[in-house]
């Protein structure tokens, strides 16, 4: 095991979405490479927002794309004594200060800094109260806020970006516990990360304004600052933040939609990072080949038509038995029952060719299954009328004595042309039609070893039995 510790620190007040998946991704990556430690901690200290349900989301949608943690899931909510000790060391140390100013008096503030053309910055008010305009303040509401450093420079060396540097002067005393007595997420995750022994911060660059800030708590608590990596965002096509207008930014989504979380995967890390002109890995491949070295410092355009081209690709080159297992949920979600019908791997396989998505394959793998076929009129008015009888009754007939197997299916229609005097293509469609309901069906040979002898039996006696009225 190397000392590498990262971590990814979702908040549950909403589903996993795409960037967040990312982000937990190439945690994931890192560590496995290094054979290090990936931590899961569930960010809930918004009371009001978060619930279980989204945790659940998260952990489902982890466990779906098979990113398992080696230490968590931690809940910041159960850590809330730890952080209020810590708050306490940095007033008593002198580090930190109670602020009494109302919301009215900041927004005040706030609006006369920018009318002067200053940043909407805290001026300080309570930085250097007295004891006694403490006490006289003891029954009113406070927060507390950390001193930052007004002067000189923070500066860090960005994993991804190089080295970045802010001017203090740019940054006020933030507050790092509310009125209430709960405390904010930059004081706690500066806690929680040194707590847990992170020496490695891999996150959005959505972050990387915080970063100072955190620096500076890290130092005020006397913690080694560990590293950092900043992740560029991802976009959608019209170059805007990635959101819902997009299209869909949950992972459970593309589950729900048929997409196949190694196809999700493959892309997701393709967002942002490169090796050579390689496009297809596996998650094997992606754990030895990943560095933070070829992630890119520009944002990321999310591409839909790709992800479906990885999909395809999974769904063509995947196990028919796991994909079968699978498919037989989305029949399911189509309210159809694969319990009483052909294996299901061997459906997979006359439709894998045929198929982007598993709900596209069980919309396909649905005649497979049903007990009453569908006719549309057209195809029913060309091809299931009176002058295809004899193909049925034919075909009827070879397929009760033949061997059932590709090789006698294949022999049973030389009969049949035999028989009829007709063509493959005069054969071989009405039959598609009559055993699937439809003219794209897979060849016809598959069709029929699949469905096996008795179905294909009773559904020619159905249409001889229509065509005869």
């Amino acid at each position: 095991m190397s000392e590498l510790r990262v971590r990814f620190a979702p908040s549950p007040t909403g589903y996993l979405h795409i960037g967040g998946a990312r982000t937990a991704l190439f945690n994931f990556l890192m560590a496995r490479q290094a054979q290090g430690t990936f931590i899961l901690r569930i960010e809930d200290t918004d009371v009001e927002r978060s619930t279980q349900e989204s945790v659940d989301a998260i952990l489902n949608a982890m466990s779906w794309l098979g990113l398992s943690c080696d230490e968590g899931p931690f809940y910041q909510s159960d850590r809330f004594d730890l952080y209020k000790q810590k708050v306490q060391q940095l007033l008593e140390e002198g580090k930190a200060y109670k602020c009494y100013c109302s919301s009215e008096e900041l927004d005040a503030k706030r609006e006369a800094a920018m009318a002067s053309g200053d940043k909407p910055r805290y001026d300080g008010t309570c930085r250097e109260l007295a004891d006694e305009e403490h006490e006289k303040n003891a029954n009113r509401p406070y927060v507390v806020r950390f001193k930052t450093c007004p002067e000189g420079e923070t500066s860090f060396n960005d994993r991804i970006k190089g080295t970045i540097t802010f001017n203090n002067a740019e940054l006020d005393d933030m507050i790092i516990q509310r009125s209430d007595g709960t405390p904010t997420y930059n004081f706690v995750v500066v806690v929680d990360d040194a707590e847990m022994g992170l020496n490695l911060v891999l996150r959005g660059d959505d972050h990387v304004n915080n970063t100072p800030r955190q620096i500076q708590i890290y130092q005020a608590l006397g913690y080694p600052v560990p590293e950092f990596a900043h992740v560029p965002m991802i976009l959608g096509s019209d170059k805007k933040r990635l959101s819902k207008r997009h299209g869909a930014t949950s992972v459970m989504a593309y589950r729900d939609m048929g997409y196949l979380p190694e196809a999700l995967v493959n892309y997701l890390v393709r967002l942002g990072w490169s090796h050579g002109d390689d496009e297809i890995f596996s998650m094997d491949e992606l754990i030895e080949k990943f560095s933070l070295d070829h992630v890119g410092r520009s944002a990321s355009v999310f591409n839909p038509e790709k992800l479906l081209w990885l999909n395809e690709h999974y769904i063509k080159t995947g196990d028919p038995q796991r994909l079968g297992a699978l498919l037989v949920e989305y029949l399911a979600a189509q309210g159809i029952d694969a319990k009483n019908g052909p294996d299901p791997a061997a459906v997979v396989v006359t439709l894998q060719d045929r198929s982007k998505t598993l709900v596209e394959m069980a919309e396909k793998a649905a005649f497979y299954y049903q007990d009453v076929l569908i006719y549309d009129e057209q195809v029913q008015e060309k091809f299931l009328t009176p002058e295809q009888r004899p193909i049925f009754e034919a075909l009827l007939d070879a397929l009760s004595e033949c061997v059932f197997d590709h090789a006698g299916i294949e022999n049973a229609f030389q009969v049949v042309l035999e028989r009829t005097g007709l063509k493959f293509g005069k054969v071989g469609q009405p039959t598609r039609v009559a055993l699937s309901g439809g003219t794209s069906a897979p060849g016809i040979y598959e069709v029929v070893e699949v469905l096996g002898r008795g179905r294909c039996l009773e559904r020619l006696t159905t249409v001889l039995s229509r065509i005869n009225g």
